[in-house]
């Protein structure tokens, strides 16, 4: 029987021996592998990242100044089989702190034969140089450990004796002289470009003023032709809408005078009615009584003479025709009061001015009667003249200004009818 054994990632499973004497091993990353028991063994190695910190103190350079490095470096055990199977022969058993160790120790020599091998400028001012130079050198050696050497800096670099101070300070003093050298010419440059810029600033300035006060009466011509057009346009508005305005008050007017000339057409038509309503009602309460009336007369006459009866038959018949012409007289008034009405609106809307000319004539006589009203309780009137002629004159004076008097009140001018017009030119 045996045991099924897993190992991670970050380990090396090695699995040896075997039955009858076996001497395979069986190396096994991130997977499992079957182990008999009494007859197999099996180890494990870490496969994680190991940091060493080599130092080496006071090591002589090249130039016999003792210095003192310390550097980082990161290895692992490489998982190649060849490589992993070196790595098992050399490191399985140990724990993790001997194989640091063994390691520590391969990489510091390298780090001390190359210290020796450079100057403390060389060392101090490219320490990159410095660091790839002893990974060069040391990969060949721990690689046969079957160690891959994944990265090395040089972490610091000093010395007991100030020598790298003192490389500072003389750098530092000429870092120094070639700031302030730089500094005056930096001045120097300053103050000319510092004119020139106050020159371009003066150029650009005036350059943009002008641009300003060019774009200032462009802006104002702008704004005078958007005011006019705004102008021109609100005008153009106006007109339209006082011109639609009007159109739509004649169209009223016009809606209101064929409300007018329909509401007259029933005006007539209610009159034509009233005036048959009328008729029937004289016919029901003339004709029908008379006609009554002389049937009576005709029941009582009969027992009386021929005589008798042909006085009533003529007084009846007499009587019926007087009922008759009446009858007729008030149908035809009415007519004719209808007829003269529809003939006065349309002769007022045919003719407009002499129609209201008719209308005053019509009405002074009223007026004239109204006015003598007060003479008619004189008894006499007497005109003192001294020729006869007088008289006549003093009545053409007054039927002359009768015209004035009449248009002052109406509006109405009778000096263009032709009787007036005759007899102003014969008083003239």
């Amino acid at each position: 029987m045996g045991n099924c054994l897993t190992v991670g990632p970050n380990e090396a499973l090695v699995v040896s021996g075997g039955c009858c004497g076996s001497d395979m091993k069986t190396y096994i990353v991130g997977g499992w592998a079957w182990a008999w028991w009494l007859v197999t063994n099996s180890q494990r190695l870490s496969l994680e990242i190991m940091t060493l910190q080599p130092r080496c103190e006071d090591v002589e350079t090249a130039e016999g100044v003792a210095i003192t490095v310390t550097g980082v470096a990161q290895v692992k055990v490489m998982t190649e089989h060849d490589l992993l199977a070196v790595a098992c022969e050399q490191f399985l058993g140990k724990s993790i702190i001997e194989i640091k160790a063994v390691l520590l120790q391969t990489l510091e020599g390298h780090l001390r034969s190359i210290l020796g091998t450079l100057t403390v400028e060389q060392i101090y001012q490219d320490r990159d140089q410095f660091a790839k130079l002893v990974r060069d050198v040391a990969a060949p050696d721990v690689g046969r450990m079957g160690i891959e050497i994944l990265s090395f800096t040089i972490k610091d670099v000093y010395d007991k004796l100030d020598y790298l101070s003192s490389l500072g300070k003389t750098q530092i003093a000429a870092v120094q002289r070639d700031a302030d050298i730089g500094v005056a010419e930096a001045e120097r440059d300053a103050g000319i470009r510092e004119t020139e810029c106050k020159k371009e600033m003066m150029d650009v300035k005036f350059l943009a003023d002008t641009k300003m006060a060019d774009s200032k009466r462009e802006l104002e011509l702008q704004k005078a032709a958007f005011n006019q057009e705004i102008n021109t346009k609100k005008a153009e508005s106006q007109l339209a809408y006082e011109l639609q305005a009007a159109k739509e008050q004649q169209k009223i007017r016009l809606e209101e005078i064929e409300i007018q000339v329909v509401q007259r057409k029933k005006e007539i038509t209610i009159e034509e009615k009233e005036i048959d309503r009328t008729d029937k009602e004289l016919i029901a309460t003339v004709r029908r009584p008379v006609e009554a009336e002389a049937y009576k007369m005709q029941q009582l006459a009969e027992g009386q003479k021929m005589k008798t009866v042909l006085i009533a038959q003529a007084e009846a018949e007499k009587i019926k025709k007087i009922g008759e012409a009446e009858a007729s007289s008030i149908e035809a008034v009415g007519k004719a009061e209808a007829e003269k009405m529809r003939l006065k609106a349309e002769a007022y809307q045919q003719y407009g001015e002499a129609a209201k000319i008719a209308l005053v004539l019509e009405a002074l006589p009223k007026i004239t009667s109204k006015v003598a009203a007060p003479l008619a309780k004189t008894n006499e009137i007497v005109i003192l003249s001294g020729e006869g002629s007088r008289v006549t004159g003093e009545m053409n004076r007054l039927l002359a200004e009768l015209p004035v008097s009449v248009n002052a009140l109406t509006g109405v001018d009778l000096s263009k009818i032709p009787l007036l017009q005759k007899m102003t030119s014969a008083e003239a």
